[in-house]
């Protein structure tokens, strides 16, 4: 019988580097000195054998992306069915704090990008085309599915080879993401941006190694909450999950079918909407708790459990993400690429660790790596960042990230639109499309500058000549050793 194997040869094959990595840091000082997350580590193993090897067997990196995307939608699923904890009395919602910082990323690397290309544009590179720049945001803060499937749609335009080009931003974006988030980590150890019980955690033995010492007291990973008899209590939550996904994908052809009728633009639109699919595979997992809690069932869902499943996707989707990275592709527009990627990539860390620090006014650590991560590669990335400081996720900051990411999407949505604004200026020649594009831009900052200015008021601009603003929760330590 004639049967794929490819979906579980990639499963295998990925599952092996996996279990390399967490060898190499049971075993190696160096991982555990930086708290490398396995799985980025087993990404980079399996890359040079997805470049190199495993395409002459038939295996290719466009299937590891379709891992990717869909275990990213799973892992959000798995996160929203949970059990969101009690707000603290007098607590204010970080809903919109969050958003805005995940916004504030995204529109300061359009301006760069932009504002880099047409500089490009009247000086060296005439022939680069005037949406170059916006596969900076689009790789880093949107992640490869996006960058390429806007990219690739720029074909009929006569611009061939964007969607590759967004894929290396992606890509190094990724790799901004894996070092520049563990350098994070451990400069906010020495520097002391860490809270206390957030600290507390990293300097067990378990967290350096990955792996729990022999005969130690092993923690509780779930709960079961169904007889095995009549179903498996982990077949009954992947189920839940699964279910939800089916249900986005429904959601998700009804609105594509709605928007065909609007034309080209309208078709533009929901090809874009597939590329953020893990916004609605959320808003089904919400779905989904609320008809539990609804029927007055939703006491079947145990957040351990679900926390395992999500655990399991990020896993999977941050190893697949890496190893699909193209070497080859890097030498296409290698000169304007390098510059913005490096541009974007000093940006980004500094305005990030500046702009949360004041935003936030609890977790401020752990909320800044995880907008870190999702601003240079995507949720998973950044999900896998979160797990090397909160791997059971305790703090509230993951599941507050996915009541965040609606509200992200609904106010990006113009910015979205505007990307491809430019293009008409290279189709008619008139520069009219790039002044409506910065004016949009523009209207971006005024709005994440007031609305900055009404969350943090004295915060604003204070310690302003530090990069981390410091408060009393902050706590000064010697390496992963001892507070001082």
């Amino acid at each position: 019988m004639n049967f794929s194997w490819h979906i579980f040869i990639n499963l295998g094959l990925l599952s092996f580097a996996l279990l390399l990595a967490t060898l190499l840091r049971a075993r190696f000082k160096f991982f555990q000195k930086y708290l490398i997350p396995n799985a980025l580590t087993a990404g980079f193993i399996a890359l040079p054998f997805y470049n190199l090897v495993f395409p002459k067997i038939g295996l290719s990196s466009i299937q590891l992306g379709e891992i990717t995307y869909h275990f990213l939608g799973l892992s959000f699923i798995a996160l929203g069915l949970r059990t969101p904890p009690e707000r603290e009395p007098g607590r204010r919602s970080p809903t919109f704090p969050t958003s805005l910082g995940i916004l504030s990323q995204l529109t300061l690397q359009a301006i760069l990008g932009f504002g880099v290309t047409l500089f490009l544009i009247y000086t060296v590179l005439p022939e680069l085309f005037p949406t170059f720049g916006f596969l900076l945001p689009l790789g880093y803060s949107q992640g490869p599915g996006q960058a390429f499937s806007i990219g690739d749609g720029w074909k009929v335009y006569g611009i061939e080879g964007a969607g590759n080009i967004g894929l290396v931003f992606a890509a190094l974006g990724f790799l901004q993401c894996c070092f520049g988030g563990i350098f994070l980590i451990n400069h906010g150890l020495r520097k002391g941006w860490i809270s206390r019980q957030e600290l507390k955690h990293m300097q067990k033995k378990e967290t350096q190694t990955g792996i729990r010492p022999k005969n130690s007291r092993l923690p509780v990973g779930a709960h079961l909450t169904s007889d095995a008899d009549a179903i498996d209590s982990f077949s009954l939550h992947i189920a839940l999950v699964l279910g939800s996904y089916f249900m986005s994908w429904l959601l998700l052809k009804g609105i594509t079918f709605l928007l065909d009728f609007a034309g080209p633009l309208g078709h533009e639109l929901a090809v874009n909407l597939w590329g953020l699919n893990f916004i609605f595979a959320v808003l089904m997992g919400l779905l989904m708790r609320k008809i539990l809690k609804t029927c007055k069932c939703d006491y079947i869902v145990d957040n351990k459990t679900m926390t395992r499943i999500s655990g399991l996707s990020v896993d999977i989707m941050v190893t697949s993400a890496i190893a699909a990275i193209s070497i080859a592709a890097i030498t296409v527009f290698w000169i304007p690429l390098l510059l913005l990627a490096a541009i974007g990539a000093v940006a980004t860390f500094y305005a990030t660790i500046w702009f949360c620090s004041r935003l936030f006014s609890d977790h401020r650590f752990l909320r800044t790596l995880l907008i870190y991560g999702v601003s240079t590669g995507t949720l998973s990335t950044g999900l896998a960042l979160l797990r090397s400081v909160d791997p059971e996720f305790d703090s509230p900051v993951a599941v507050e990230y996915t009541y965040a990411s609606g509200l992200t999407f609904a106010l990006a949505i113009p910015l979205i639109l505007i990307i491809n604004v430019p293009l008409q200026a290279l189709k008619t020649g008139n520069p009219i499309y790039y002044l409506i594009t910065i004016a949009v831009l523009l209207a971006y900052v005024i709005f994440i500058s007031v609305s900055y200015v009404l969350i943090t008021r004295k915060r604003a601009l204070g310690q302003r000549e530090v990069l981390w603003f410091r408060t009393g929760d902050d706590v000064a330590v010697d390496g992963l050793g001892t507070e001082s």
